[in-house]
């Protein structure tokens, strides 16, 4: 355990602990001091906090201890509970949320904790739990879906998102790391693999909180919604599916068979921690007066405007009345059109450019070479392809990405943090959980990984198809 703590603390990038030392003449940064073999499981010890909805971390807690990890997990409320078997490495949290902090630093003390892993850094136990681990030199693992989902998860450490470490990479750094590899990378994955699993586990996650909680009275949920009601929304959405499919498909055949050019905005979830903490808009209507007015304002008179509703829109925001309505006051109600959720890849095939907050799917925008004006802070917002231009002028003359550029980005991060696989199907599981133990036990994280050549073989596309 006390190897694991040294590994721990000579990579992290702290005051007080040495870190890479700087970047050779090809600009690849250079870690020094550092072991490169894997840290042997016995000498780690790890707290799970909460993971995505399934039994995701229950069974990535089952190949770390077949490693020799010790594994801990703590409990939020009965839905945490109901995904995981081990009882006596569970830990139930039934206190105000104002004891959380000193709680956790009294779990990682008891535990001698090593390691802590979480789905998403945001939301309020996650960031304090993230802080207090830094300050301690814990190594901080952090999933979340896919920059280039659906066939792959996001793995990093210290944050994801606006907090991860490719804000502030810039693409030389990244161009001199792939001189390490030669991998062949698969192309643009074109659909949902698994979203029927994804909406079945929230509604049975949420199902457990509403009628099992009784041993966490002090529960509050982190969104703004009661649990009722995300289980009511989660269930709708099971129940409506057939009828969501041929509203879907009659919008999806209007617009396909138009002969008019249009632009595609992409939406979020307005819950949604990237929409929310990594962007610049109070509520989704915001971004979508924005859209329908620079539109209105910019566009050619016989230009279109798509809005793309997310897969997982379960209804709590009334978008479709929205972009009605907003169209109607900026008179272009015959120009603009909505669509619930679906495939992308038709849309995004004929479309001029996109637009969105700082949704992932404009990497498939991207990677298809069309401009994109994104508002928010996203991993992908570099200047070499992601417009800046005030959104009129955007829709009336966009400026195109550098293709190449975003190709290198692209193959950057298929080399380090996107790994191949899925939280809710099964065949995802497998596919992830045999490449993330070993990335979770190896000294470097997969930036520095990859920057110093000791990063593992990956598994493509084809492995999951």
């Amino acid at each position: 355990m006390e190897l694991c703590r040294k590994f721990n603390e000579r990579v992290t990038n702290r005051p007080g602990k040495p870190k890479p030392s700087g970047r050779t003449k090809d600009g690849i940064a250079e870690v020094t001091g550092v072991q490169t073999h894997m840290r042997r499981g016995g000498e780690c010890r790890f707290l799970f906090l909460q993971g995505p909805h399934g039994p995701f971390f229950q069974q990535l807690s089952e190949q770390l201890r077949a490693s020799g990890a010790e594994v801990f997990r703590v409990g939020f409320n009965a839905g945490d509970e109901a995904f995981w078997k081990e009882r006596q490495n569970f830990i139930r949290y039934n206190e105000p949320a104002g004891n959380w902090p000193d709680r956790f630093a009294e779990i990682l003390t008891q535990k001698a904790i090593t390691d802590l892993v979480l789905y998403g850094d945001v939301r309020p136990i996650h960031a304090h739990a993230v802080a207090i681990a830094k300050a301690r030199g814990i190594t901080v693992h952090v999933f979340e879906e896919g920059y280039l989902r659906p066939y792959w998860v996001t793995y990093e450490r210290g944050g994801s998102n606006g907090n991860s470490r490719l804000m502030s990479l810039e693409l030389d750094e990244m161009r001199a790391a792939l001189e390490q590899s030669d991998v062949e990378l698969p192309g643009v994955p074109a659909h949902w693999g698994d979203m029927r699993q994804h909406v079945w586990f929230g509604a049975l996650y949420h199902w457990h909180v509403m009628f099992r909680n009784r041993h966490y009275t002090h529960f509050r949920p982190h969104r703004s919604l009661p649990v009722t009601r995300e289980f009511q929304l989660n269930l709708n959405r099971l129940l409506l599916m057939p009828a969501h499919w041929l509203d879907r498909k009659l919008a999806t055949h209007r617009i396909s068979h138009g002969c008019f050019p249009y632009h595609l905005v992409l939406l979020q979830l307005e819950h949604d921690s990237s929409f929310q903490e990594h962007g610049p808009f109070e509520t989704m209507t915001d971004f979508l007066e924005i859209c329908i007015r620079g539109f209105a304002e910019g566009a050619p008179k016989h230009h279109h405007l798509v809005f793309k509703a997310h897969p997982l829109e379960d209804g709590r925001t009334p978008l479709r009345k929205d972009v009605l309505r907003l169209a109607r006051e900026h008179d272009v109600p015959d120009r603009v059109h909505y669509v619930r959720g679906g495939k992308l890849a038709a849309l995004l095939d004929h479309a001029r450019s996109a637009v969105t907050v700082n949704s992932t799917a404009g990497q498939q925008a991207l990677w298809r070479g069309l401009p994109i004006r994104a508002f928010g802070k996203a991993v992908y917002a570099k200047p070499e392809f992601v417009s800046t231009q005030p959104i009129g002028a955007f829709f009336a003359h966009p400026t195109k990405p550098d293709s190449r550029a975003y190709r290198d980005y692209r193959s950057y991060l298929l080399e380090t943090s996107q790994i191949t696989g899925g939280f809710y199907s099964a065949d995802g599981r497998r596919q992830l959980l045999r490449q993330v133990v070993d990335m979770m036990l190896a000294p470097l994280d997969p930036y520095d990984a990859l920057a110093t050549g000791t990063a593992a073989p990956r598994h493509q596309l084809q492995s999951a198809s």
